[in-house]
C-alpha cells in the first residue's frame, strides 16, 4: 500500500461510545454500571454492559431480556440527546474549521496544518476526548489516520473510550488482517458472500485483481472494496457549510487579576485568528464565552460589519464583549473563557476594508510561529513579570 510523499495522519474520526444509553447513564446515577438499553418495542442503543451480553440494536425486547434479564429498559429523550450532541460539534468546531458530521453522534475532523499551532493530530485527538469527558460527560473514541475510511476503521477497532492513530507506513499492517465486516461500507451481505470465495480478512482481498473483484460485488462494491483495501479513498473532509472556529481556556476556581483574564483572552484570540489565516478564512462575528465560578454559562457576541482576518480588530471586539462582565466576574468569578470566529468565509472573496487593520505583522508573526514554534513569540501581557 502507498501513500503521497510525506502524508501524514491528520484526519480524526471522533464517535461517541453507546450515544444515547451513554447519556441516560450520565444523567441517571442508578442506570451507571448496569446494562441499559434505550427504545420501546425495538432497541435503539444499548451500554457496553449490555453489548458484552450480546444485546444489540436493533433488538427487540423480549429477545434482548433473554440473553441478559437484569437488562434496564428507558425510554429515549431525544432533546437530552440533541443537546449532549450540539455540545460535542461544539468542541469539534473549536478545534478546526473543517468539520463534517457523519451523524447526531460522530463526526470527521480535518486538522492539517495545525501542527504548530495545536500539537500533533494525536495530540489534538486526546484533547478532544478529554474536553468531551470533562465538559459533557460522555466518552468518546477517536481514530487518527490519512484518509476519512481509514480513520473510521481506526475508531471501530479502538472502541470503546480509545484512541489509536495509523500512520501511512502503517496500514497495510493495520487493514491486512482485519475481517471484512471491519471495513467501513462492507455490511454482512457483502461480507458473507465474499467468504463463500474464501475471503475473510482485507488482506485476503488486497491480493485480488480489481478484476476478480468487480466479478464478484459488480462495479460500484468491487470499486469501493479494493481502493479501500488499498489506501487509494478519498484524503479530504468536506467540511460543513457553517463553520466556526474557536478556543477556550479553563482558569480554575482560584481568583484572577483583571489584567490576566484579559491576557488569557489575547492568547485565545491569537491562535484562533492564526487558524483562521491558516485556511484562508475571513471571520464576520466573534463570540466570548464565559463560564462563572457558579458553572453557570454566558455567551457575548457581535457581528462584525466587514469580514476580517486581522487579530487586532478580533482583540479589539473580543476585549469590548469582555468588558460587558466586568462587575458580573468579579461578583461570581470565572472558571472559563473562550473566543470563536463565525460566519466564515473564503478570504479570496473579498477586498480589504478602508481601514482595516494591517496584516503585514500579522503574517510576519505567523511565519516566525511556523518556523520556530508557538512559543517562539507571545504577548507581553502574558509574561510571568514584566517585560523589560
Amino acid at each position: 500500500m502507498t501513500s503521497p510523499d510525506g502524508a501524514r495522519a491528520t484526519v480524526i474520526h471522533a464517535d461517541l461510545d453507546a450515544f444515547y444509553a451513554s447519556v441516560e447513564q450520565r444523567d441517571s446515577p442508578r442506570l451507571r454500571g448496569r446494562p441499559v438499553a434505550v427504545g420501546g418495542g425495538v432497541l435503539l442503543a444499548v451500554s457496553y454492559e449490555a453489548k458484552r451480553l450480546g444485546v444489540q440494536a436493533p433488538m427487540g425486547i423480549r429477545q434482548a431480556r433473554g440473553l441478559c434479564p437484569d437488562l434496564v429498559v428507558v425510554r429515549p429523550r431525544f432533546d437530552a440527546y440533541t443537546a449532549a450532541s450540539r455540545a460535542v460539534f461544539e468542541i469539534f468546531r473549536d478545534t478546526t474549521p473543517n468539520v463534517r458530521g457523519v451523524s447526531i453522534d460522530e463526526a470527521f475532523l480535518d486538522v492539517a496544518g495545525l501542527r504548530r499551532i495545536d500539537g500533533a493530530p494525536s495530540d489534538i485527538a486526546a484533547r478532544v476526548r478529554r474536553r468531551v469527558r470533562e465538559e459533557v460527560g460522555l466518552a468518546i473514541t477517536a481514530g487518527v489516520a490519512r484518509t476519512p475510511f481509514l480513520a473510521k476503521v481506526a475508531s471501530g477497532v479502538a472502541k470503546p473510550d480509545g484512541l489509536l492513530v495509523v500512520e501511512p507506513w502503517e496500514e497495510a499492517a493495520f487493514l491486512g488482517p482485519l475481517p471484512l465486516g471491519r471495513l467501513w461500507g462492507v455490511g454482512p451481505v457483502t461480507a458473507r458472500r465474499l467468504a463463500r470465495f474464501g475471503l475473510y480478512t482485507a488482506g485476503d482481498v488486497a491480493d485480488l485483481d480489481l478484476g476478480l473483484l468487480v466479478g464478484i460485488l459488480g462495479p460500484g462494491g468491487g470499486h469501493h472494496l479494493y481502493r479501500a483495501v488499498h489506501g487509494l479513498t478519498q484524503t479530504r473532509v468536506h467540511a460543513e457549510t457553517r463553520r466556526s472556529i474557536g478556543a477556550q481556556h479553563a482558569l480554575g476556581s482560584r481568583p484572577r487579576p483583571w489584567r490576566e483574564v484579559e491576557g488569557v483572552l489575547l492568547s485565545l484570540v491569537d491562535r484562533v485568528c492564526e487558524r483562521l489565516r491558516s485556511a484562508g478564512l475571513l471571520a464576520g462575528g466573534v463570540v466570548v464565552r464565559l463560564r462563572y465560578g457558579d458553572f453557570t454559562r454566558a455567551s457575548r457576541s457581535h457581528r462584525l460589519g466587514h469580514p476580517t482576518g486581522s487579530t487586532a480588530r478580533v482583540a479589539e471586539t473580543a476585549r469590548r464583549l469582555l468588558d460587558r462582565d466586568v462587575a458580573t466576574i468579579a461578583r461570581r468569578g470565572l472558571t472559563l473563557v473562550g473566543v470563536a470566529l463565525t460566519d466564515l468565509s473564503d478570504a479570496g472573496a473579498y477586498q480589504p476594508m478602508l481601514g482595516e487593520p494591517t496584516t503585514t505583522l500579522d503574517a510576519t508573526v505567523d511565519g516566525l510561529r511556523t518556523r520556530h514554534g508557538r512559543g517562539s513569540l507571545t504577548r507581553a501581557s502574558l509574561l510571568s513579570r514584566p517585560p523589560p
